[in-house]
């Protein structure tokens, strides 16, 4: 592929920009992680979620929803790009001390996006992409993808979510923060947004709110965990049901204030708002029937929510049944902002704005959806239609090993055997491998698979090498 500078692509793309909506929506992003299909209110969970299930009523849920990938920071690369993330730098989880993987600078992302189009763009919460203040100091920081603000952890909050000490504000480390991740998170936004305020700054605007709520290690209010008490449920344990209700009814808590300020401020009518989670739960419990949880491939790891409000824009009440994901964000916020991405770009997503918008006649999906993790048993998969494929490895690492960069010319250049195939409308649970029953579609998909996989790993880093 012919290296063409990241500003080349955008100046192009203004070029080439067509019709854009009367007015560019402010927009946010509200993403959680590790949470469930089965979580929240408005998909049938069991935790107390107003402010997230308003998102709902006043706008479009989507019935089918999956994350880019079954962990964070590919899911993550994923949906900052609209590319499969292995085209962008990420393997697998990024683990900082042993791994030199980051998104890469070269990459297109939502905010640089923006950013051409006339937006102020900030960054708050979970980042999990690479930073440059471990062993590999090369990595590049959110702003040379296009933030103007962050405040961030590199992965978790630790030591869990009551009183972070790994805050990072613009580059500076800010020491143990009082209170809750999410309401630290949120704070921090509604500071940055009555700043602009104050300073008389414009919208458009657009926030990346990335939770650390439900992931491990956690903690939440007392008042946020007694209501999901059972018995035997202390809400202490590491593993409670109680404390990760807990922790979920916390973040809908702090999204509550941020809705407030919204309205108050008379910004809700023309913002866009974005809900999902990073990948499926943790917790078996928490996926509904679904088969597999967080790190398979199989549908509890990949579903997740999906929700998006609009009231200017986008239909209220509305559920939609056409799966879609996070690796269509891009292509959809290209479309209402008018912005057209070079050719030279490829896209694994499909704009969602026909679905959104009332006219479901004009989506096409543009290719299969596609995941590859390393550590999943299943270690590729694709959905198209009704139908997933998913496949193991025809080749062995060490059993419980975590990613190695070293593994990544296997990745790349072997294959896959024992395709597993499924019906999602009529067996979503993922029990009747049709493979030996259907070998006429198991071919056509797996072509299908194989192809999209060629074109992904042509464009996978080498890291492993020394001059990476």
């Amino acid at each position: 592929m012919k290296m063409i500078s990241k500003n080349h692509f955008l100046y192009g793309a203004l070029l080439f920009t067509t019709a854009m909506f009367a007015k560019d929506p402010n927009i946010i992003f509200l993403l959680a992680d590790d949470l469930g299909l089965r979580d929240v209110g408005c998909y049938g969970g069991p935790i107390r979620t107003p402010a997230i299930d308003s998102l709902a009523e006043k706008g479009t849920r989507f019935t089918t929803f999956y994350s880019g990938s079954a962990v964070c920071s590919p899911s993550r690369a994923t949906m900052l790009t609209g590319r499969q993330h292995i085209r962008t730098g990420i393997y697998s989880w990024v683990h900082e001390p042993s791994q030199k993987s980051h998104l890469l600078e070269r990459e297109v992302t939502i905010p640089e996006v923006l950013k051409e189009q006339g937006y102020s763009t900030a960054h708050f919460g979970k980042w999990h992409l690479g930073l440059p203040y471990g062993k590999h100091k090369n990595k590049p920081t959110p702003d040379k993808h296009g933030f103007d603000y962050w405040f961030l952890t590199e992965n978790n909050a630790s030591p869990n979510h009551k009183n972070p000490y790994n805050f990072i504000r613009n580059g500076t480390p800010i020491g143990k923060t009082k209170g809750y991740s999410c309401r630290i998170v949120i704070d921090e936004a509604l500071d940055w947004l009555q700043k602009r305020q104050m300073e008389n700054h414009e919208p458009p605007f657009f926030l990346n709110i990335w939770f650390h709520e439900p992931h491990k290690k956690m903690a939440a209010p007392d008042e946020c965990i007694y209501p999901y008490l059972t018995d035997g449920d202390t809400g202490v344990g590491k593993d409670s049901a109680a404390l990760y209700s807990g922790t979920i009814d916390n973040t809908d808590r702090a999204i509550k204030e941020l809705l407030h300020y919204l309205e108050e401020q008379n910004l809700m009518e023309d913002t866009l708002i974005v809900y999902s989670s990073d990948n499926g739960s943790f917790r078996s419990d928490r996926v509904g029937v679904l088969k597999g949880k967080k790190g398979s491939n199989y549908e509890g790891g990949l579903r997740v929510p999906g929700i998006f409000c609009w009231p200017a824009k986008i239909r209220s009440g509305i559920q939609i049944e056409e799966p879609a994901g996070l690796v269509d964000l891009m292509a959809t916020i290209c479309d209402f902002v008018g912005y057209k991405m070079p050719a030279e770009i490829h896209m694994d997503g499909s704009s969602l704005q026909p679905l959104l918008t009332g006219a479901p006649q004009n989506f096409k999906r543009l290719q299969p959806f596609f995941w590859h993790f390393a550590e999943s048993k299943q270690i590729v998969g694709i959905r198209d239609g009704n139908y997933s494929l998913l496949a193991y490895p025809d080749y062995e690492f060490s059993k419980g090993e975590k990613f190695n960069e070293a593994w990544i010319p296997t990745i790349k250049e072997e294959g896959y055997r024992d395709f597993e195939l499924y019906d999602l409308v009529n067996d979503p649970m993922q029990e009747d491998d049709l493979a030996k029953q259907r070998p006429e579609l198991l071919l056509s998909l797996k072509n299908k698979l194989l192809k999209i996989n060629a074109s992904v790993m042509a464009e996978g880093s080498d890291w492993h090498l020394d001059s990476q």
